[in-house]
């Protein structure tokens, strides 16, 4: 996302549909991968935001949180409308993995894409039937400027006269490769380092033309070739 916008990951913020582990999880790499490009951690953690069943994650919820959700606790006002959340945080980045579908809508796309040149807009949740947004909503409330991923497959959209593909944000990527690597290097244990070094080659690996159409990733018609760069660059982390 950030080759195709031409930004840092330090100028993104992200807010989160979902604050269960998985986005804490995905918050926290997030954070980690910040660090690593110069930032404290204090300030890495400001760059990402969670909504809950009760509305945003803000410290002065903090004694009924979560241990996982407190790091993202930040001093915003009560917010509990998504949309509003939106327009107080002024996002780069929406992320779902809530589970609950159709969660980005008219509204929420639009306001993104009023913010944002190219929003960034991952609807992860799977299967399909829980997916926040299709792909085809995606791109047609953001006006085809969505930077799309998701957690369910979706066919080619076309959308204000260009064909996007949009591709999965699977595991499947990353983590046979995981696995060649730590066996190979005869690894004890498995650093976040591990996931950033194989989530950085993945992003490298994905063409300018893929980029063109939308596909935040390679084809997984590819995935062997994919897998093996992506095990020599955790091996070499390593």
């Amino acid at each position: 996302a950030m080759r195709i916008k031409k930004e840092k990951l330090t100028d993104q913020m992200f807010l989160f549909f979902g604050a269960g582990e998985a986005a804490c999880g995905i918050a926290n790499l997030i954070a980690d991968a910040l660090v690593s490009e110069g930032l404290s951690r204090e300030e890495a953690l400001k760059h990402c935001a969670l909504f809950d069943s009760k509305g945003l994650v803000t410290k002065s919820r903090m004694d009924e949180l979560a241990a996982h959700k407190k790091p993202f606790a930040h001093d915003y006002a009560k917010c509990t409308d998504f949309v509003e959340a939106i327009k107080m945080i002024k996002p780069t980045g929406i992320i779902g993995v809530a589970a609950q579908p159709r969660t980005f809508t008219t509204e929420v796309l639009e306001e993104m894409a009023r913010l944002n040149e190219r929003p960034i807009i991952y609807a992860l949740s799977n299967p399909t039937s829980k997916a926040e947004c299709t792909a085809h909503e995606a791109y047609q409330w953001s006006k085809g400027k969505a930077i799309f991923a998701s957690g369910s497959p979706f066919a080619p959209v076309s959308v204000m006269g260009k064909t996007f593909v949009p591709r999965q944000g699977n595991n499947s990527y990353v983590f046979p490769a995981l696995g060649k690597a730590v066996t190979f290097v005869k690894a004890k244990t498995m650093p976040t380092g591990m996931f950033l070094a194989a989530a950085r080659k993945l992003a490298d690996l994905v063409s300018e033309e893929d980029l063109a159409r939308g596909s935040l990733y390679p084809s997984l018609n590819d995935i062997r070739p994919i897998s093996e760069e992506i095990a020599v660059a955790v091996a070499q982390y390593a």
